[in-house]
């Protein structure tokens, strides 16, 4: 397994391979995608244990998805037991790396909650995250700023976290050495990773920010949510697809699994 350096408009193709993996499969990323969200909001109702169990699980589960990336490249049938995957190996060793690492990234973003807590106001979320009061345009902003400037507390996590999983699965690597190499795969490709970044933060961010405003404007603010969620919700999915691309494009030696380009 070897670093692959890419030029920067790489970031594109790995979104457009993103979107022609989805279409191989809308329905089953779909269905892993929700399983997903369901599965940690009944977490969340365990006050801190709950949220704990599925940070320390978010590796395996990024190994179950991008499993599911390679069994639909390979026309299999995509179960939600593939979750699983990172745990379903016959080496010992791989099962305690990953849960190890696990327990890093749990680390890490208590770590960033703790930054983040001092410079957003989740105060002016709770009407949003209750559900007490209808979603205004400004409860909206208020959202999207959290979500900005926690993305960008986020970006040396994920840098560490993004390849970090599967180079411990597949490329049998220890926790501290996948961790490393995560980092500096981003950091070689760092054009790439900007320019794709851009396209998923407008995707994600911006596209959706418009289009409550819009809804707002012409006073249909109250069913913003039905067009902004299922909208989120796909665009979401495409950029998990879209991880399996950026692994291609990064490292060589994972070349039984073809990607158009």
């Amino acid at each position: 397994m070897n670093l692959n350096p890419v030029a920067t408009n790489e970031g594109y193709v790995w979104v457009r391979q993103g979107v022609w993996l989805f279409k191989q499969n809308p329905l089953g990323f779909l269905m892993l995608v929700f399983m997903y969200v369901f599965l940690a909001q009944l977490a969340i109702l365990i006050p801190l244990a709950g949220v704990f169990a599925v940070l320390i699980l978010t590796p395996a589960l990024s190994v179950g998805f991008m499993t599911a990336c390679r069994q639909t490249i390979q026309k299999e049938r995509i179960l939600p037991t593939v979750y699983l995957a990172a745990f379903r190996t016959n080496n010992p060793e791989v099962k305690k790396r990953i849960l190890q690492l696990g327990l890093v990234y749990a680390l890490m973003i208590f770590t960033m909650s703790l930054i983040a807590s001092m410079v957003i106001d989740f105060q002016a979320l709770l009407p949003f995250i209750t559900n007490d009061k209808p979603i205004t345009s400004e409860v909206m902003q208020q959202l999207y700023y959290s979500l900005m400037i926690g993305g960008i507390l986020y970006i040396p996590v994920a840098m560490l976290m993004w390849f970090a999983p599967v180079l411990v699965a597949w490329a049998d690597m220890p926790p501290t050495k996948a961790l490393f190499a995560s980092w500096m795969a981003c950091w070689t490709n760092k054009g790439a990773f900007f320019y794709y970044i851009t396209i998923w933060s407008v995707v994600l961010i911006v596209i959706p920010l418009t289009l409550g405003m819009f809804m707002d404007i012409i006073g249909l603010s109250r069913y913003a949510s039905f067009v902004v969620a299922p909208f989120s919700m796909a665009a979401l999915t495409v950029m998990y697809c879209s991880f399996f691309a950026t692994w291609k494009g990064c490292f060589t030696g994972n070349d039984y699994e073809q990607l158009p380009n």
